[in-house]
């Protein structure tokens, strides 16, 4: 039932913007670094004593399953299926050149004891887990140093079971910090696809110092009230393609990430040319695309065009705050439809939410060449919460075909940010008025040439692509 109601669930949001045909039908834009071919050797988990009952721990089936695979790492690589049942499971390591397949009826259930979740390192670019000091349990499915993974299926589910983890977290009786659902470190060549993921303890897809991912045409699900349960956060990571994904949980969308103050400055690993299209979801707590507020390490080159959310406290948002350093520079979003949302476009320069005592207060981010294009929306209550950081103000930031239906009489509230702007509606902000000319194409990043000359020579044409 789980499953029909999440396809359900999808088919009836396509439904509500079928006059948006990039719903339904696009090109893929991402492009794999490693064959597609089917793997020489597979397995199947019941193979090693797994039980699909719901109720018998598989950790150890999976586990072995997985050690007997590594042995063909080197043979072209191998395949471990996963059929019709529900699969219990605690934490299990991935190898190099593996696929996972689930079945359309295979369920992978995360273990409901914290024991079977272990406990490891935090982050180095974090310097503790994001919960609390210390360690933080690692993900249900995970993977380190890993080249060629594929985890796929016939829209097969991973179900974290969260609920007792969220239940830990408001009650403050945790330990460590919980766990991601699928997290994969230091890897190359990921591919993420096909499958149905629901109530992850934390963070639902976790790539972190990874380079060359793809997720597509995935659907993420968790209760809108469940506590920060993120979709896909892309962190220190480059060279990543989310596409034709449906999300909706207790927290953003897409948080895009690279380490925490002071932390991640020292590890200095960016995240950066971030592709995401067609993407469709609704958070009533968050944003559907975040940058931060863990940027310290840097943000740039993150293309995002095809959006659609609604039923959201917050369309796109940027979260940094001093002590962060770090930069954010380099952004294109475009082709975004927004229904029910309550703040389109938000930056937060004082989001504050430290690691500890010890960062750098003088450490302020940049923040830089901001494009957003191509905007439309209905029962929006503001159009724009814009706030800088005083004496380090926001530059470049520019809008163009921007049109928002507000309920607010105070539609744009800006401060310590400078840019420009065309075809914005309501007129935005005073520190945005100045008109896009040819001579600021550069300081707008990838503002496209067409609309800006179409603009110029009419400003109050509509120009959206849909």
């Amino acid at each position: 039932m789980r499953r029909s109601f999440t396809l359900v669930g999808v088919l009836l949001v396509l439904a509500l913007f079928s006059n948006v045909p990039w719903l339904i039908t696009g090109s893929s834009h991402c492009k794999r670094t490693h064959s597609a071919a089917i793997r020489p050797h597979s397995v199947t988990i019941t193979e090693f004593g797994a039980v699909g009952d719901g109720v018998t721990l598989n950790t150890k089936a999976f586990q072995n399953a997985i050690f007997y695979l590594n042995s063909f790492v080197d043979k072209g690589g191998a395949e471990l299926f996963v059929p019709a049942g529900k699969w219990l499971t605690g934490s299990f390591d991935l190898i190099s050149h593996l696929t996972l397949w689930l079945d359309k009826d295979a369920v992978i259930l995360g273990s409901t004891n914290p024991d079977d979740w272990p406990v490891v390192d935090p982050l180095p670019s974090y310097g503790q887990g994001r919960e609390l000091p210390g360690g933080r349990h690692r993900s249900l499915i995970y993977g380190r140093n890993l080249t060629d993974v594929v985890i796929t299926g016939d829209n097969g589910t991973i179900d974290g079971q969260g609920t007792i983890w969220w239940n830990w977290f408001l009650t403050k009786t945790l330990t460590h910090t919980r766990p991601h659902l699928v997290e994969l470190m230091n890897s190359s060549g990921i591919v993420i696809s096909n499958l149905t993921f629901i109530n992850s303890p934390f963070w639902t897809i976790h790539p972190v110092y990874c380079s060359h991912v793809i997720v597509q045409n995935v659907t993420i699900r968790a209760p809108l009230e469940s506590p920060n349960t993120d979709g896909i956060d892309p962190d220190s990571s480059d060279n990543v393609c989310i596409e034709d994904c449906y999300i909706s949980t207790g927290d953003d969308l897409i948080a895009i990430k690279s380490g925490w103050d002071e932390y991640g400055i020292s590890y200095g690993r960016p995240c950066r040319n971030i592709t995401i299209h067609r993407l469709v979801g609704q958070t009533r707590t968050s944003a559907g695309i975040a940058i931060g507020s863990e940027m310290s390490g840097g943000v740039s080159e993150v293309h995002a065009e095809n959006i659609q959310f609604y039923n959201s406290n917050t369309g796109i948002r940027i979260k940094t705050s001093p002590g962060r350093g770090g930069y954010v520079r380099n952004i294109h979003i475009s082709n975004v439809r927004l229904t029910d949302v309550k703040i389109a476009i938000r930056f937060t320069g004082l989001y504050g939410e430290h690691p500890d005592g010890h960062y750098d207060p003088e450490a302020l981010p940049i923040i830089e060449r901001i494009t957003i294009e191509n905007v439309t929306g209905d029962d929006i209550e503001y159009a724009g919460i814009l706030e800088g950081i005083e004496a380090d103000t926001f530059l470049d930031i520019c809008l163009l075909n921007v049109t928002l239906n507000v309920t607010s009489n105070s539609p744009w509230n800006c401060s310590y940010i400078q840019g420009y702007s065309d075809s914005v509606s309501p007129e935005t902000c005073e520190s945005l008025r100045e008109s896009i000319s040819p001579h600021h194409h550069s300081d707008c990043y990838h503002l496209s040439s067409h609309l800006l000359n179409s603009s110029n020579q009419n400003r109050g044409s509509r120009l959206l692509s849909w």
